[in-house]
């Protein structure tokens, strides 16, 4: 992969990690409080949302479970997201 492909990569995984945390934040909780509710190590929630790792479908169908929202409602904020930028942060 050159580089440009994995700029893309981190560019969407860091995306993707502000979208988990903005769900987790409307909600008031803590990176330990929804990694308990979704069975992930708080550390790896934290992990998630830097966007520092690239979490499986597996992962995702367990942050949305603890996060009580649908995948789709993750992808819209993910969308929404990547389009913004690192705005957000």
């Amino acid at each position: 992969m050159h580089a440009e492909g994995i700029r893309a990569g981190a560019r969407e995984q860091r995306a993707l990690g502000r979208a988990v945390r903005e769900i987790r934040a409307r909600r008031g909780w803590s990176q330990e409080f929804l990694g308990f509710a979704a069975g992930l190590h708080r550390n790896y929630v934290g992990s998630v949302e830097r966007g520092a790792i690239n979490p499986t479908l597996k992962t995702l169908l367990a942050l949305v479970a603890g996060l009580q929202v649908p995948l789709s409602e993750l992808i819209c904020v993910y969308e929404r997201q990547l389009a913004d930028g690192p705005q957000g942060r």
